[in-house]
């Protein structure tokens, strides 16, 4: 019995050795397989994470979001599962798609969330100075400012409900900054009837013996030298004329616009119809052509426009 005894204890701790030699040994191999291909070990690890992911790997790139996308495969459940641990965290994929999410939020201005049904609407709130003031700002601001439907809106607004069919060669914004400028100078025109300035009459008008000129009274004036001269007598003999301008509406082409309104005077012959045309020669516009007569129905009520 001493001996079967001694023999089996003998027995247990050569056994307990060669386990321990073992895996020593095992542990060595391991060390030296890992240190002789680790790249082989990452490319594996990825491979077998793809592969059991299947399409849901590809859902997840296509949705860019945080969540995991379900579906009714058992395959596509376990490989979107341990995504769940990392919401807070973010894993590789997560945190390289980061930084972009970040740049395309803080880059995006409010003007550029809205629907351009909407920023349009409220671009049309704006003046014609400061939708220019606007548009420099910055890149984001100019491209909504020079947005076309915002340049109708306002011509529609500040000048009138015509011309809705017409499609402007260079845009709604050009079209209505030379409709402006000839707005403005058909108002300069009235202002020099107001202050009887020749000198400033001459200036206005075209120096060319096709220009014309037709006063309340119906007498024509035919030629430069003849319609400067009418407006002298005309300046000499009103004492002063105190009117208003009304339902201007202009029409511009690329060298010639005309512009028809009606004016109202402090005298019993009532309202007239007026309409005076004008032509860009050498970076200006010049008038050749003036046009007043008696309107008829008296009974006008127009919004009056400035200019």
């Amino acid at each position: 019995m001493e001996i079967a005894s001694s023999f089996a204890g003998d027995f247990s701790f050569f056994q307990f050795l060669g386990a321990i030699a073992v895996s020593g040994l095992c542990f060595l191999f391991a060390i030296f397989a890992v240190r002789l291909f680790p790249a082989s070990f990452g490319r594996k690890s990825r491979s077998v994470e793809s592969d059991g992911a299947g399409c849901g790997a590809s859902l997840r790139k296509a949705c860019s979001c945080a969540c995991s996308c379900n579906s009714s495969g058992s395959g596509l459940a376990t490989a979107t599962a341990p995504a769940a641990p990392y919401l807070n965290g973010g894993t590789e994929e997560m945190l390289d798609r980061a930084p972009v999410v970040s740049e395309r939020q803080t880059g995006a201005s409010m003007m550029e969330q809205l629907v351009p049904e909407i920023t349009t609407h409220a671009l049309s709130y704006l003046d014609y100075p400061s939708l220019c003031r606007l548009s420099m700002t910055n890149s984001l601001m100019r491209k909504a400012a020079n947005d076309d439907s915002a340049w109708k809106a306002l011509y529609h607004k500040d000048f009138t409900l015509e011309q809705d069919s017409v499609t402007p060669t260079n845009g709604w914004k050009a079209y209505y900054a030379v409709t402006r400028a000839i707005v403005n100078i058909n108002a300069e025109f009235f202002n020099i009837i107001r202050e009887r300035s020749i000198t400033a009459m001459s200036h206005l008008w075209f120096n060319a013996d096709y220009v014309k000129c037709v006063h309340a009274s119906g007498e024509l004036f035919t030629g430069y030298n003849a319609v400067i001269e009418s407006w002298q007598l005309a300046f000499n003999w009103d004492q002063g004329v105190d009117f208003q301008v009304r339902d201007v509406r202009a029409r511009v082409l690329t060298d010639m616009a005309w512009v028809t309104m009606k004016t109202f005077v402090d005298m019993d012959t009532g309202p007239f119809n007026v309409t005076n045309v004008y032509e860009f020669h050498n970076g200006h516009w010049f008038m050749v052509h003036h046009h007043s007569s008696v309107l008829i129905d008296g009974e006008v009520d127009q919004p009056m426009v400035n200019g």
